[in-house]
Protein backbone atom coordinates (compact mmCIF):
# COMPACT_ATOMS: atom_id res chain seq x y z
CA UNK A 1 0.00 0.00 0.00
CA UNK A 2 1.40 3.37 -1.02
CA UNK A 3 1.34 6.06 1.10
CA UNK A 4 0.14 9.86 1.26
CA UNK A 5 3.64 11.15 0.55
CA UNK A 6 4.30 8.22 -2.41
CA UNK A 7 1.02 9.52 -4.14
CA UNK A 8 1.45 12.96 -3.61
CA UNK A 9 5.29 12.87 -5.28
CA UNK A 10 4.13 10.65 -8.43
CA UNK A 11 1.52 13.38 -8.93
CA UNK A 12 4.24 15.62 -8.30
CA UNK A 13 6.75 13.92 -10.67
CA UNK A 14 4.16 12.18 -13.10
CA UNK A 15 4.62 13.61 -17.03
CA UNK A 16 1.08 14.46 -17.91
CA UNK A 17 -0.58 16.54 -14.94
CA UNK A 18 -1.67 20.13 -14.48
CA UNK A 19 0.89 20.24 -12.36
CA UNK A 20 3.49 20.78 -14.97
CA UNK A 21 1.93 23.89 -15.88
CA UNK A 22 1.53 25.22 -11.97
CA UNK A 23 5.48 24.37 -11.92
CA UNK A 24 6.28 26.16 -14.61
CA UNK A 25 4.26 29.08 -13.60
CA UNK A 26 5.66 28.86 -10.15
CA UNK A 27 9.56 28.67 -12.09
CA UNK A 28 8.73 32.03 -13.98
CA UNK A 29 7.80 33.67 -10.30
CA UNK A 30 10.93 32.48 -8.83
CA UNK A 31 12.92 33.88 -11.54
CA UNK A 32 11.38 37.00 -11.20
CA UNK A 33 11.44 36.55 -7.50
CA UNK A 34 15.23 36.37 -8.00
CA UNK A 35 15.57 39.53 -10.21
CA UNK A 36 13.44 41.76 -7.42
CA UNK A 37 15.77 40.57 -4.43
CA UNK A 38 19.26 40.86 -6.25
CA UNK A 39 17.89 44.24 -7.79
CA UNK A 40 16.74 45.49 -4.46
CA UNK A 41 18.70 48.42 -3.29
CA UNK A 42 21.79 47.25 -0.67
CA UNK A 43 20.30 49.91 2.27
CA UNK A 44 16.36 47.73 1.67
CA UNK A 45 18.24 44.49 2.53
CA UNK A 46 17.82 43.45 6.16
CA UNK A 47 21.52 43.53 8.49
CA UNK A 48 21.85 39.75 9.57
CA UNK A 49 24.45 38.17 11.47
CA UNK A 50 25.31 35.11 10.03
CA UNK A 51 28.70 34.61 8.43
CA UNK A 52 28.35 33.85 4.28
CA UNK A 53 24.37 34.73 4.33
CA UNK A 54 24.45 36.27 1.42
CA UNK A 55 26.35 33.04 -0.16
CA UNK A 56 23.22 31.25 1.45
CA UNK A 57 20.62 32.75 -0.23
CA UNK A 58 22.45 32.78 -3.50
CA UNK A 59 22.83 28.82 -3.17
CA UNK A 60 19.26 28.33 -2.44
CA UNK A 61 17.48 30.28 -4.70
CA UNK A 62 19.42 28.65 -7.68
CA UNK A 63 19.38 25.36 -6.20
CA UNK A 64 15.29 26.06 -6.03
CA UNK A 65 15.61 27.72 -9.51
CA UNK A 66 16.72 24.68 -11.26
CA UNK A 67 14.37 22.36 -9.37
CA UNK A 68 11.52 23.77 -10.31
CA UNK A 69 12.44 24.35 -14.11
CA UNK A 70 13.31 20.80 -14.50
CA UNK A 71 9.85 20.21 -12.47
CA UNK A 72 7.98 22.37 -15.52
CA UNK A 73 9.48 19.73 -18.00
CA UNK A 74 6.99 16.94 -19.24
CA UNK A 75 10.11 14.62 -19.84
CA UNK A 76 13.89 15.26 -19.47
CA UNK A 77 17.06 14.01 -20.86
CA UNK A 78 20.71 14.69 -19.52
CA UNK A 79 21.01 17.18 -22.05
CA UNK A 80 18.13 19.28 -20.10
CA UNK A 81 19.93 18.56 -17.23
CA UNK A 82 22.82 20.20 -18.46
CA UNK A 83 21.31 23.54 -20.27
CA UNK A 84 19.03 23.77 -17.15
CA UNK A 85 22.50 24.11 -14.98
CA UNK A 86 24.11 26.36 -17.75
CA UNK A 87 20.73 28.30 -17.70
CA UNK A 88 21.70 28.94 -13.66
CA UNK A 89 25.11 29.59 -14.09
CA UNK A 90 24.32 32.18 -17.05
CA UNK A 91 21.53 33.95 -14.70
CA UNK A 92 23.87 34.19 -12.00
CA UNK A 93 26.63 35.88 -13.78
CA UNK A 94 23.97 37.76 -16.11
CA UNK A 95 22.61 39.35 -12.34
CA UNK A 96 26.45 39.70 -10.89
CA UNK A 97 27.31 41.86 -14.31
CA UNK A 98 24.37 43.99 -13.93
CA UNK A 99 25.06 44.62 -9.97
CA UNK A 100 28.40 46.07 -11.12
CA UNK A 101 26.94 48.10 -13.35
CA UNK A 102 23.99 49.24 -11.08
CA UNK A 103 25.98 51.11 -8.44
CA UNK A 104 23.42 53.53 -7.83
CA UNK A 105 21.63 50.21 -5.73
CA UNK A 106 24.85 50.44 -3.09
CA UNK A 107 25.29 46.94 -5.33
CA UNK A 108 28.52 45.09 -6.44
CA UNK A 109 30.01 42.65 -8.51
CA UNK A 110 31.19 39.28 -6.52
CA UNK A 111 32.62 36.34 -8.36
CA UNK A 112 31.57 34.48 -5.45
CA UNK A 113 28.19 34.59 -5.15
CA UNK A 114 28.63 33.22 -9.38
CA UNK A 115 29.96 30.67 -7.53
CA UNK A 116 27.08 30.22 -5.13
CA UNK A 117 24.65 30.26 -7.69
CA UNK A 118 26.56 27.43 -9.66
CA UNK A 119 26.89 24.79 -6.57
CA UNK A 120 23.19 25.76 -5.67
CA UNK A 121 21.50 25.50 -9.02
CA UNK A 122 23.64 21.99 -9.13
CA UNK A 123 22.66 20.75 -6.03
CA UNK A 124 18.77 21.79 -7.08
CA UNK A 125 19.70 19.50 -10.14
CA UNK A 126 21.27 16.86 -8.51
CA UNK A 127 18.31 16.61 -5.84
CA UNK A 128 15.80 16.22 -8.62
CA UNK A 129 17.69 13.90 -10.80
CA UNK A 130 17.07 11.69 -7.34
CA UNK A 131 14.11 12.07 -6.64
CA UNK A 132 12.73 11.51 -10.06
CA UNK A 133 14.81 8.30 -9.91
CA UNK A 134 13.37 7.45 -6.70
CA UNK A 135 10.06 7.95 -8.07
CA UNK A 136 10.19 5.85 -11.19
CA UNK A 137 11.41 2.80 -9.11
CA UNK A 138 8.73 3.24 -7.34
Amino acid sequence: MSSPLDKAMWKVFSEITINKRRARLLAILWTLLIFFLCFLPARDVPEVNVPLMDKWVHFILFGVFCFLWLLSFRSFTIRDLFLIFLASVALGWLVEFFQGLLTFLGRSRDNMDVLADSIGGLLGIIVFYTTHRLQKKK
